[in-house]
């Protein structure tokens, strides 16, 4: 196999952009034996808690339909009505159970994928119509593995149906020697048992069907790493779109960092390679900060900035080295370089003191530490 066709092979898991995509189209993973699981368990349990109350309310209605006065009966346009107040009354006494099967409908798939609705599921798809693919889904190994599911689950309830029913059927037999408010209540715990033997062997199934279901999605969601590549392009932008933002950042911080220059207090530069602009206020600052530094091109930029704007300029080779090195822009110069920066800064403001002609201060003299004056790796500059 070429490397082009191993590139091309489904074999990353789907991002979660994909996954997302997936299920605004109605793809998500969904087990019809965990809802008819869930329908079921739910229905027998709710006979279960109010089988009882239902049992005495059927009973009721049907003696209240059964002691019909004569006249009534033959009262054919009263018949809609009574009997409308009868299927009411039924629907409010089975209304519990009816509540508790559509939570449990809605439950199941919750309970696996979400709930999830798609207006592009619902969309009508003419290829679903055509026979060959029909053919080609039902056997498919998926076709098969449903098939195989189909068959298991229906060899399995029948047996426990069988047994079951063998095991309940003299009740059921002997359930019409029995009064009517004794039979009724009877019969509805008896169906409420055997609901709930044929939910646990469906909650087997289940449990098997679960786990297959996610896989077979997952599966058909992969990714090739083409695929992931192009999608890393289109939400992180491509190469070119994310360099030219760059480079315009650049540019904006260049330019606000030009306009600083003339509000420093002194360029220290190296004298050609590097420059550095520093600015101290007594008020709101701590230490002296780097307001502006570059190498090179943007080096000549500072100096002959500084240069318009009267700013003074130190040629110091090693310690304009270490500010460029140690302090990235905008933040304070290290403890290291305070006592060399103050000395620079006061004989700053002994320029700026000084009366015309007067003889020039001298700078007092400073040690650099030489292993600031080289960059160090992974130092942010």
């Amino acid at each position: 196999m070429s490397e082009q066709d191993t590139s091309q092979e489904r074999t990353e898991q789907a991002t979660p952009k994909r996954l997302q995509d997936a299920k605004k189209k109605g793809q998500a993973p969904r087990s019809r034996e965990l809802n008819t699981t869930a329908v079921v368990l739910t229905g027998a349990a709710a006979l279960l808690l109010f089988g009882g109350p239902i049992g005495t309310g059927m009973i009721d209605a049907m003696r209240a339909g059964l002691t019909m006065p004569r006249d009534l009966a033959f009262e054919t346009a009263l018949l809609p009505a009574v009997l409308g107040e009868a299927g009411m009354a039924a629907l409010w006494l089975l209304a519990p159970v009816f509540v508790a099967v559509l939570i449990a409908a809605l439950a199941g798939p919750a309970m696996l994928g979400g709930l999830v609705f798609s207006a592009e599921a619902m969309k009508p798809k003419l290829d679903k119509l055509n026979p060959l693919k029909g053919l080609k889904r039902i056997f498919s190994a998926n076709g098969l593995m449903e098939f195989a599911k189909t068959l298991a689950k229906f060899i399995v309830v029948t047996g426990a149906g069988f047994l079951v029913l063998r095991h309940i059927g003299p009740d059921l037999l002997t359930a019409g020697d029995n009064d009517l408010r004794t039979a009724i209540p009877g019969l509805a715990r008896t169906i409420c048992w055997v609901l709930l033997v044929l939910g646990s062997v469906l909650l087997l199934i289940a449990a098997v069907d679960v786990p297959f279901q996610l896989w077979t999605h997952s599966k058909q969601l992969r990714m090739t790493r083409q695929e992931v590549r192009d999608e890393m392009k289109e939400t992180d932008g491509r190469p070119e779109v994310k360099g030219r933002i760059r480079r315009i950042q650049m540019e904006m911080a260049q330019r606000r960092m030009m306009a600083a220059v003339p509000a420093a207090d002194v360029v220290v530069s190296n004298p050609t390679h590097f420059s550095v602009a520093l600015k101290y206020e007594s008020s709101g600052m701590s230490a002296p900060r780097v307001v502006a530094k570059g190498v090179d091109e943007t080096a000549l930029r500072i100096r002959e900035a500084a240069a318009e704007a009267g700013v003074p300029r130190l040629e110091a080779p090693p310690l304009a080295r270490a500010l460029y090195y140690t302090t990235p822009l905008d933040e304070e110069i290290p403890e290291e370089l305070f006592l060399a920066v103050a000395r620079v800064l006061a004989w700053i403001y002994q320029l700026r003191a000084a009366a015309p002609g007067d003889p020039v201060p001298e700078l007092a003299e400073f040690d650099v530490p030489e292993h600031l004056t080289r960059r160090r790796p992974g130092k942010r500059i």
